[in-house]
């Protein structure tokens, strides 16, 4: 596994893996400058209210992909329960049309993006673009595949038809499987684990796999991506990992709660 800062690969199964983003990220126009920075560096002002008091999460997909309705309530529950947003935190639906491939690779996701994005960050509001691919990621191997990624400050290209495949074929909850997904990337647009060196709990994060926390049984933990590891840790599981105390207060010392 590479471990870099630029994106990070949700694999096989709520299991992380990192891999670099060797291409600088273009600048399209101003209006859009906001929303093209590295990973991470806007955790702050999606945690807090310093900056932006609302926050427009823009949820694009293509036909026959959207997530349950479950998730997209329960993630909002989550994204509630964690930032500061006085003015409100709301949903937009982007239904689009991108050609059928069987892989895309992160280059490919940014294009769909700077073609289809609709919202971005615009006065006191901050926004959030994720795309929900009918493809599978290119880095796909028949031992472990990636079920997500976030790849700028406000992006994050979540693979809803690996989801469901892995769901079908390891009897897995398909809700836990999108949800943990979906907290587990958002979690590391907020900065975590150290993604920008800035945690005042540094000490948590997994030195053997950089920017994930060592503890086992939080949401930002790493695990390795082999299918034996897979099916003893995660098959069948009923409940999202949640975060430990220590990433918590890493949110609330950006202005989270």
């Amino acid at each position: 596994i590479k471990i870099n800062h630029f994106f990070f690969l949700f694999t096989f199964l709520i299991i992380i893996s990192c891999k670099k983003d060797d291409e600088s990220t273009p600048l399209i126009d101003e209006a859009k400058s906001e929303n093209l920075k590295p990973l991470g560096a806007s955790a702050a002002d999606l945690l807090s209210q310093n900056t932006y008091s609302s926050l427009t999460l823009e949820l694009a997909f293509t036909i026959g992909f959207r997530p349950s309705q479950e998730a997209i309530d329960d993630f909002k529950s989550f994204l509630e329960s964690r930032i500061n947003k006085p003015g409100g935190i709301v949903f937009v639906e982007t239904e689009i049309i991108t050609p059928f491939v069987e892989s895309q690779t992160i280059d490919d996701i940014r294009k769909i993006e700077d073609e289809q994005r609709i919202h971005y960050t615009v006065a006191d509001d901050i926004a959030i673009f994720i795309y929900f691919s009918h493809a599978k990621a290119s880095t796909d191997s028949e031992i472990s595949v990636t079920l997500g990624t976030a790849y700028r400050n406000t992006s994050v290209v979540i693979y809803q038809q690996t989801i469901r495949e892995v769901s079908i074929s390891q009897n897995s909850d398909l809700y836990v499987l999108e949800e943990t997904t979906l907290q587990h990337e958002i979690g590391h647009l907020f900065g975590l684990v150290n993604i920008q060196e800035d945690d005042i709990h540094s000490e948590h994060e997994d030195l053997a796999h950089r920017k994930h926390c060592k503890v086992e049984d939080c949401l930002m933990y790493f695990e390795s991506n082999t299918r034996s590891q897979v099916l003893t840790r995660f098959s069948g599981r009923a409940e999202i990992p949640e975060l430990d105390p220590l990433c918590i207060e890493d949110l609330q010392a950006k202005g989270g709660l």
